[in-house]
């Protein structure tokens, strides 16, 4: 198959200025990895789909189906679109989305100006004589900590709808989820947005141990389970028990506390330094100099490192300073537990709660051969025939529902606001960054289908059904455009389900008595509860 195999090789873009001509080379485009390649040629996957299995992939692989992303998956056929979708991408999104994000505040500063600003302003509250003042400053300074989150939050939602790379965005979202940071914890919120564009996007589809280590060295991860404090003298175990235990192996992978506390000891050190970039690095002895670390604001530095030797699963490591970080987690990337603990979560992600043991074990062993790269564990876990069997199995958390729905409702049309979808997902119970615990948002569906969550579930639904024009609403005084609602049942993707609806759900839609009620009651079905 060509189309997994392309060369990247420099392509010129021709500029003919005052009758000169100059040719610029731009960035190889990004290549699916060979191994997700051998394991995508490999596969018995359908050379043809029907308008419901089509749908099926669909609810899959992306946030959800739409007109427009079955036509593309009909055109190109279910082999290149999904090695298209495997594909890490830098693409940019389509041009009336990208605007919305580039006129963030996130888009526009950079990290050291956002934090180089929130410092100044809490020197000026320590400054401050008059207690009003002061009192006005700190309000200041939580407004902006909290725009910047709602900025983090919009743009995830602006990318989750209208990606064209779609699985990259479901498996940031799934990322975010497992290397957990809460906004509702000290300076997350000033991070949040960073710690989605530089630690985890870039890795989303590429090699786990990159993506640890990028989770690792950020200053999210970092305040969030205080490894920022952790140094010789003053053992922090927080960071050192969470990226064993949910991370990496999981509860009962083979580590015990002293791997926890070993690990610990290897990870003093590891912090930040929020001063300028210019700024002089710390006095050490001269034996320890070369052990020093300074990239963006992550800092390894030796004064707070034990350099007590260390034994982690059952070996010494041979290594010092932060190179015995590196080979900590190159060990423990390399354990099976960590192989099979991953393979798992995915399963459980994309398939439902009870994965095939048999799915779970090939896609762990990809995992192993290709030393942790996550596009060919993806490809063997969506590929898997087993795999095939269990579509319509995984009961949607709220971030799925909501996004669905609306994907399906309004395809490629660009909402004006994405704050109704915000509040969607809040309202399920599910707010984005906002999980206070270091193991995420549960996947399973006893934690998502109570009756309360249900009854929430229809009152979106007819949110979504009866008034879904707020999402295109500029001028806050302004009525709804008329009507009000999406024509749900003249969409493709609608018509195309409604032969697997069960003679209960075709009732309810029977008894509506306007296209709002029907859209509602459809949304509503306990058919769309499912991907």
């Amino acid at each position: 198959m060509p189309w997994v195999r392309s060369i990247s090789r420099h392509v010129c873009i021709c500029l003919v200025i005052g009758g000169l001509s100059a040719c610029a080379p731009l960035r190889p485009t990004p290549q699916l990895s060979p191994a997700a390649a051998q394991l995508l040629e490999s596969s018995a996957l359908p050379t043809s789909l029907n308008a419901q299995q089509r749908q099926q992939w669909l609810d899959r692989v992306t946030w959800g189906a739409t007109d427009s992303a079955d036509a593309l998956l009909q055109q190109q056929g279910l082999a290149r679109w999904l090695g298209q979708q495997l594909t890490p991408s830098a693409a940019p999104m389509p041009a009336a989305v990208q605007r919305q994000i580039d006129a963030l505040r996130i888009s526009q500063q950079s990290m050291a100006q956002l934090q180089g600003e929130i410092t100044a302003q809490r020197q000026a509250i320590r400054a401050a004589a008059d207690p009003e003042q002061a009192a006005q400053l700190r309000q200041d300074v939580q407004r902006q900590l909290n725009q910047l989150s709602n900025e983090a939050q919009q743009r995830q939602i602006w990318r989750a709808l209208y990606a064209p790379h779609q699985l990259q965005e479901q498996m940031t979202w799934f990322w975010m989820n497992h290397f957990n940071v809460s906004t509702r914890k000290g300076d997350v919120r000033l991070w949040v947005a960073d710690y989605e564009e530089r630690a985890i996007r870039p890795n989303a589809l590429g090699n786990f141990r990159d993506l640890l280590a990028a989770s690792m060295r950020h200053p999210a991860m970092l305040l969030y389970l205080d490894n920022a404090s952790n140094a010789a003298g003053r053992i922090n175990e927080n960071y050192a028990r969470e990226l064993l235990e949910l991370h990496t192996m999981g509860v009962g992978g083979g580590y015990t506390q002293a791997d926890v506390q070993a690990m610990a000891h290897v990870l003093t050190g590891v912090g930040l330094n929020l001063r300028p970039a210019n700024t002089p690095p710390p006095k050490l002895r001269p034996e320890r100099q070369a052990d020093y670390v300074r990239q963006g604001f992550f800092e390894f530095n030796p004064n707070r490192h034990d350099y007590t030797p260390q034994s982690l699963l059952g070996q010494p490591l041979h290594h010092q300073g932060m190179e015995q970080v590196n080979e900590a987690l190159e060990r423990i990337v390399a354990a099976p537990s960590t192989s099979h603990f991953i393979a798992r979560k995915l399963a459980v992600y994309f398939l439902g709660d009870s994965p095939p043991p048999a799915v779970v074990e090939r896609a762990a062993q990809a995992f192993a051969r290709s030393h942790g790269d996550i596009a060919a564990t993806l490809a063997s876990l969506l590929t898997a025939p087993e795999s095939m069997q269990h579509f319509g199995q995984r009961f949607k958390d709220p971030m799925h529902y909501v996004l669905g729905a609306t994907r399906l409702a309004y395809d490629q049309r660009v909402a004006s606001d994405v704050r109704p979808v915000l509040g969607w997902i809040n309202q399920l119970g599910q707010p984005l960054y906002g999980r206070e615990t270091p193991d995420g948002y549960p996947p399973t569906q006893s934690d998502w289908s109570s009756s309360g969550q249900m009854s929430n579930r229809f009152e979106v639904a007819r949110q979504i059904g009866s008034r879904g024009a707020v999402l295109f609403k500029t001028d806050p005084q302004a009525p709804l455009e008329r009507p009000p609602y999406p024509e749900l049942a003249q969409r493709r993707s609608v018509q195309a389900r409604l032969p697997t609806l069960s003679t209960a759900s075709r009732d309810a839609l029977a008894q509506a008595r306007n296209p709002a009620d029907w859209n509602s009651f459809f949304l509503a079905t306990p058919e769309m509860m499912f991907r």
